[in-house]
């Protein structure tokens, strides 16, 4: 599945990014991109990823999660979908983040 990127507008110094779909090295761009985008741009204090749409997350997704989590903080949204649960669990990444597993608006409201 062709994996998409949505940036919600910011609430409160929070930038939600919503992806979904199949992320590895040659489908991240959009994704690098506005994490990228987040970290660099004023008034945002925490960036949320709203994961519950990833089918595939390779290493090189991993990468990006443990990039953006060292110079911002990262809210992952769940619940994760199996597949990166078990690539978070093999790689005993799941510890370095935060997980809400509650509904979105949570995040932002």
């Amino acid at each position: 599945m062709k994996p998409t990127v949505t940036v919600l507008p910011d609430y409160d110094g929070l930038r939600v990014v919503q992806c979904s779909g199949e992320f590895d090295a040659d489908t991240e761009g959009a994704l690098d991109a506005a994490c990228d985008e987040a970290i660099a741009a004023a008034g945002v204090e925490r960036l949320a990823l709203d994961v519950r749409g990833v089918t595939f997350a390779d290493s090189s997704f991993l990468n990006l999660l443990l990039r953006v989590h060292g110079v911002c903080d990262l809210l992952l949204l769940g619940p994760l979908p199996p597949q990166l649960a078990r690539l978070l669990e093999m790689t005993g990444a799941t510890l370095l983040f935060a997980i809400d597993d509650g509904p979105p608006e949570r995040a932002t409201g």
